[in-house]
């Protein structure tokens, strides 16, 4: 079974919350849903260091402080992705670092619930939560 890792940044914008997303490239994935920048990890790599590092090389930013939000299934291929969340950089000035992503923004978190890969909803409600019990 395939396992990847990668992060949900979050910050506060003109009162509103957003969410660091990115976007498949490739003509193939013009329709496909947005996720959070994730990927495998390397032999040998946890599951954060393998977060951080996807997430530097998807969007050339540089994760700090993160809390782990679980995992989630893909309800077709069963592939298991963990999330580990945190506060973005305050200079985060996201930008596409990777050929393998085609748009990398922060959406406020309404547009998010759209764009977001339905599997990957359940790291939204679970960063809500947690920002909530923390006050």
């Amino acid at each position: 079974m395939k396992v990847s890792a990668g992060t949900l940044l979050y910050r506060l914008a003109n009162g509103q919350l957003e969410v660091l997303l990115v976007h498949p490239s490739g003509n193939y994935n013009r329709k496909a849903p947005w996720g959070i920048p994730k990927g495998e990890p390397e032999e040998g790599e946890d599951l954060e260091a393998a977060a951080r590092r996807e997430t530097r090389e998807e969007t050339g930013i540089e994760p700090q402080q993160l809390f782990s939000l679980g995992s989630i299934r893909y309800q077709k291929s069963r592939k298991h992705v963990h999330c580990f969340a945190g506060p973005a950089p305050q200079d985060a000035c996201p930008r596409c670092a990777s050929w393998e992503v085609d748009r990398a923004e922060f959406v406020p978190l309404e547009q998010a619930r759209t764009l977001i890969h339905p599997d990957q909803r359940a790291f939204l409600e679970r960063l809500l939560q947690r920002l909530s019990a923390a006050g």
